[in-house]
């Protein structure tokens, strides 16, 4: 056994032998390694020169054209504007010679004495039928368009103002007459009560409105509430106002002519209108205490809100129902007039050049009250604030409705076969509700705010959604506060909504004007998006939004909506109209995928250079008839200063083709191909292989479009890829907004 071991020991020659052969073979590996790095370095030394040389070429050949590059593109957009410009401009001549030429007795609303002398033979006219007011009615809503229109074409600063003036007159008007023929139907309530209940309700509705009106004759002190069933609107009274000689309105206008009075406000950043309410509920403690009761003065300040108007001519005395032990109280002033030491005095509100309402106000001697501390102040103020809705981020959707409650005009009696009833000139006169109180800010406020809402609880509302409108997420309440001239969250709770009724009932501490608002910007930032041609002129623009998908076929100068929505509002879902129309369409019917100026407060963008990406839809625009573009994930990863976008060419109508994208990366001075693809694990900048630099996308390109495609974009019309694609791109942003 020791003899086999002593046999397999190497021995110390051997040792030495097989290290020698070791350490040549590593030092032999080593330099091929060496040798073959060496070679790789210079293979990739010579590589990167040729680039840097082919980088060199390209660029100086690039730089070289870039002059006329930049200036037939210029050629091209100016031939383009110019032509629209000149259209456009032979279309409004044409309109306004039509508009001179109609024959149909309605006035020019541009030419100021045909419209004072309609609005001021309207005021004059006594009439109080239903149906021919409600067609002057129609009448005046055209010519607010029209105003609205001109006001649009951004005219001289003096035309501006007088059509302004005019549109409030004819608003004004529009709601003086409303309120003239509820008084009328108000005043025959007893000739048409139900025999079921006692008491009359009527429903009044056009193309325009929704009237409806209850009045209390039974004064039963066990009813609740009335559901009108034919319009789906309903409310709710306390025992208070259930055993009173009062009326309920409802009305409930398809359009809103009070957002625009209200007053500027910065944007802020982004909030949930949940919270915001949620909030107000809070800092309001156990009772909500109205910032403006519905006293005498607010109607007088807010008489195109429809609180209280009466036409011109006639005294709105309204009588204050406060005790007279009170020796003090706080009167809601006009933002025009001064606080003074008065007795009940009339205010007078002008407006349009005609006689204004008078309005009985309580004045307060400007010694009197107590002033609140000025932390309590400054919390007050600061939840007032938060109360405001931010219009740059909510949108009023499905019109206004108008809810009042009016002192029950004196009824006709029957004695020996007379009519006897008794005239009052004061028009219709709001009931208060609550009782009006001293709004101090003291220790005891919260005691007196408490007791106020134990003795007037607060009446409800409910309400089916419009069918002209779609709410994407739960709709939210405001209120119209006429004083603040804002629409605001506060004095609203138990809101409830049934989404497969299409239903909201809520609670509010007195009648106000209210509305239902949607988060504008709640379809965004969108998932992605497609631009695709169909024919000659012919595109279809995809954009698949944060909570719905819908497409826009373009052709020519007009667009058509297709959405998989249910109950989509049938006004624009399908229709073909213009791009402006369409956008003003689907905002109205909460389908908004448009930005504006401050867009970027209340969505997540991807931030892009605004110059870059103008000039980018302008190009997109002039090669949409033959080429399709799309959304890329690289978009969000190239910077600021650059964009990058799949493109393709496609001369056919159906989707595009698996594979047949490339990528391209856009910048301010020069456009490429990107050697990439969309699937690619990582974002590199690296020139496609056998493609070269150019100074602008469309020439980009063009070089590698087929002919049928050249010819193709050179006959788009310049109707189609102005007017339409270019201003749909300009006004959706999606390079930015998705």
């Amino acid at each position: 056994m020791s003899a086999k071991k002593k046999g397999s020991k190497i021995s110390k020659a051997e040792k030495e032998k097989l290290q020698k052969e070791e350490d040549e073979r590593k030092q032999k590996e080593e330099e091929e390694a060496r040798l073959a790095a060496e070679q790789e370095e210079q293979e990739r030394r010579e590589r990167q020169h040729r680039e840097q040389q082919e980088q060199e070429r390209l660029e100086l050949k690039d730089k070289e054209r870039r002059e006329d590059e930049l200036n037939e593109l210029r050629h091209l957009l100016e031939e383009n504007h110019t032509a629209v410009t000149k259209l456009e401009a032979e279309l409004k001549r044409k309109a306004k010679w039509e508009r001179y030429m109609r024959c149909d007795g309605s006035p020019d609303p541009s030419v100021l004495q045909e419209i004072n002398t309609f609005i001021s033979l309207w005021w004059e006219d006594a009439e109080t039928q239903v149906t021919p007011v409600l067609q002057q009615c129609d009448l005046a809503l055209q010519l607010i368009e029209e105003l609205e229109g001109l006001i649009a074409d951004d005219p001289e600063p003096q035309e501006m103002m007088q059509y302004k003036d005019t549109l409030l007159s004819l608003q004004k008007l529009i709601h003086a007459k409303h309120n003239l023929i509820t008084e009328d139907i108000l005043k025959l309530a007893n000739t048409q009560s139900d025999i079921e209940t006692g008491n009359m309700q009527s429903v009044v509705q056009d193309k325009n409105i929704t009237l409806c009106l209850w009045a209390n004759l039974n004064k039963n002190p066990r009813f609740k509430g009335f559901e009108f069933q034919e319009v789906r609107l309903g409310f709710r009274l306390p025992k208070q106002l259930a055993v009173s000689d009062v009326a309920v309105r409802i009305l409930h206008t398809r359009y809103d002519h009070l957002s625009h009075l209200s007053r500027p406000t910065p944007p802020r950043s982004r909030s949930s209108f949940a919270s915001v309410a949620a909030g107000d509920q809070e800092s309001q403690g156990p009772a909500h205490t109205p910032l403006a009761p519905p006293t005498a003065a607010a109607e007088a300040e807010g008489e195109q809100e429809g609180r209280a108007s009466a036409l011109p001519g006639d005294e709105a005395e309204v009588q204050s129902l406060k005790s007279e032990s009170r020796k003090s109280a706080m009167s809601v002033h006009s933002g025009k007039e001064d606080r003074k030491s008065a007795p009940l005095k009339p205010v007078e509100e002008g407006g349009s050049g005609q006689e204004g309402t008078q309005t009985l106000v309580e004045g307060v001697p400007s010694g009197e009250g107590t002033s609140p501390p000025p932390a309590v102040e400054s919390a007050v103020t600061e939840s007032l604030v938060a109360s405001v809705v931010d219009l740059h981020q909510f949108s009023s959707l499905g019109g206004v409705f108008y809810f009042d409650v009016f002192h029950l005009p004196p009824q006709a009696h029957s004695l020996n076969g007379w009519e006897i009833r008794q005239l009052l000139d004061t028009g219709l006169q709001v009931f208060p509700y609550p009782c009006e109180h001293t709004p101090l800010h003291s220790a005891t406020s919260a005691k007196l705010d408490e007791s106020i809402a134990l003795s007037c609880p607060p009446v409800g509302a409910s309400v089916s959604l419009p069918d002209s409108v779609i709410f994407l997420e739960e709709p939210q309440v405001a209120r119209w506060d006429p004083t603040d001239q804002h629409w605001k969250t506060d004095c609203i709770s138990d809101v409830s909504y049934d989404a497969s009724e299409r239903r909201i009932t809520f609670k509010m501490d007195s009648f106000y004007v209210f509305t239902l608002m949607q988060d504008s910007y709640a379809n965004m930032p969108f998932q992605d998006w497609e631009l695709r041609p169909l024919a000659q002129d012919t595109a279809l623009l995809t954009i698949n939004g944060a909570l719905i998908e819908l497409s826009i076929t373009i052709k020519g100068n007009q667009c058509m909506l297709q959405t998989a929505l249910e109950n989509a509002p049938a006004h624009i879902q399908g229709q073909w109209m213009s791009a402006s129309a369409l956008q003003n369409g689907m905002r109205a019917a909460g389908i908004n995928i448009f930005t504006d100026e401050h867009s970027d407060k209340y969505v997540s963008v991807n931030a892009k250079d605004p110059l870059i990406e103008h000039t980018v839809y302008e190009q997109m625009a002039l090669l949409s008839s033959a080429v399709a573009f799309s959304w890329s994930q690289w978009n969000a990863q190239c910077g600021q200063e650059h964009l990058v976008l799949q493109v393709c060419e496609q001369l056919e109508a159906g989707p595009v083709k698996l594979g047949a994208w490339s990528l391209y990366l856009l910048g301010a001075q020069r456009s490429q191909q990107l050697a990439m693809s969309e699937g690619s694990p990582a974002f590199s900048p690296q020139l496609a292989p056998g493609t070269e630099f150019h100074s602008t996308f469309l020439h980009m390109l063009r070089d590698a479009l087929s002919p049928d495609a050249t010819q193709r974009i050179r006959a788009s019309h310049h109707h189609y890829v102005e007017t339409t694609v270019q201003r749909l791109l300009c006004a959706t942003r999606v390079l930015t907004y998705s």
